[in-house]
């Protein structure tokens, strides 16, 4: 089988980019160690910048979205007992985000790409990148008991953190930034309204939480924790009770409590592999980088670096042109590292630190009473959190 551009992974970021080269004229083939039915019962977060949501716009693949998306004109920092409103819209020139569940998006890629007889072969076992330091690069896979070979062009590394794409580029050509934080979140799903309109980011002297939300009637709650937590400790009540001691009392009374769908823990890291192409093999999304989720950048950035991308290889196939291959890495890379800049910031604000003193928590209050009193400092952060222009 041959293709112009082999796109490894099938989560929102190569269903993204395989729709926006299909858009464009250029013959893809995704590849996806998964089943459908696993990729798309993954829950993962759902605040999306208004970049993300022209690209979607942009394909014709949003209609659901806006019909059930929640647009968030700003965001609440709940600390010292006391909540103070972000206003995003009045800080940013009228620019919001949408909370839109990153399942739904990829549901909604993905129905597309069938109806539109794109290709995309499930439970593709083994796969190995060759060949991608020259001019004919191609993929070897298990389907069906045999082994195929798909012959390209490009290969799109569009697999996550743990995928093979990155994994794929001796150590000695790439190079890893990375801090690990000494804590991560306890996530609770259930189908309980939100306890607000909008986001709350908490910081108490208990640790960080988090109130959001999917939808109208479905929340997602986070509570910060330590590393040799297990999940499974962790009853519906004793999350709730935690929850509550973290909160403000009027929001803690105000939260509605009901069985969990989904729990779960999630470490939190930053990350960013340098630089994000090899030859003919592109890394785009997780595949390059992680951030940690106070700052609901990770979709996003998956997104800006399939903005760039798109261009920059329908410059290749459609113009003829390497320019904007060459310059790919360079231009996402510049944007990976304002978002793990802000992500890094807000993380570091918000959360209690194994080895944080009188000093450090001071420091921290300060730069909150600070941040909610000028309107400069308000406008810095609300401009990040939009989203950075491409």
């Amino acid at each position: 089988m041959r293709t112009q551009v082999a796109i490894i992974g099938a989560g929102p970021s190569g269903l993204l980019l395989g729709q926006l080269l299909h858009q464009a004229g250029i013959d893809t083939v995704i590849l996806e160690r998964r089943s459908r039915d696993y990729v798309l019962a993954r829950i993962r977060a759902g605040v999306l910048e208004q970049g993300t949501v022209g690209l979607l716009d942009k394909l014709g693949a949003s209609a659901r979205l806006h019909a059930e998306g929640l647009p968030h004109s700003g965001v609440d920092l709940l600390f010292g007992g006391q909540r103070h409103r972000i206003a995003l819209d009045r800080l940013t020139g009228g620019k919001h985000v949408t909370i839109y569940g990153q399942t739904e998006m990829t549901r909604d890629l993905m129905d597309q790409r069938e109806a539109q007889g794109g290709r995309t072969i499930f439970e593709a076992d083994d796969v190995v990148l060759h060949g991608f330091d020259g001019e004919r690069p191609y993929v070897t896979y298990m389907a069906e008991g045999s082994c195929r070979r798909l012959d390209c062009e490009v290969i799109a590394g569009c697999d996550g953190y743990h995928g093979v794409s990155r994994a794929s580029v001796p150590a000695g050509a790439r190079q890893i930034f990375e801090r690990v934080y000494p804590f991560g979140w306890l996530g609770l799903l259930a189908e309980v309204p939100p306890v607000s309109d909008e986001l709350i980011y908490v910081r108490s002297q208990r640790g960080f939480a988090l109130c959001s939300m999917r939808s109208h009637a479905r929340s997602r709650y986070y509570v910060q924790c330590g590393l040799d937590e297990h999940a499974g400790d962790w009853s519906d009540q004793r999350f709730w009770d935690e929850l509550r001691r973290r909160l403000d009392p009027a929001t803690a009374e105000a939260v509605t409590t009901g069985p969990s769908i989904e729990k779960s823990i999630a470490p939190l890291r930053s990350f960013v592999a340098e630089p994000m192409r090899f030859g003919r093999l592109f890394l785009a999304g997780d595949a390059a980088h992680i951030v940690p989720p106070t700052g609901a950048k990770g979709l996003n950035l998956a997104a800006s670096d399939v903005h760039y991308l798109f261009e920059a290889l329908r410059e290749l196939f459609i113009e003829n042109s390497e320019a904007g291959i060459d310059a790919y890495s360079q231009k996402a890379l510049a944007r990976v590292w304002k978002a793990e800049r802000f992500s890094w910031w807000l993380t570091s604000l918000m959360h209690r630190f194994p080895d944080q003193g009188p000093f450090e928590q001071r420091m921290q209050q300060a730069e909150l009473d600070y941040l909610v009193s000028s309107d400069h400092a308000m406008a810095a952060l609300a401009e990040n959190y939009v989203g950075l222009p491409y």
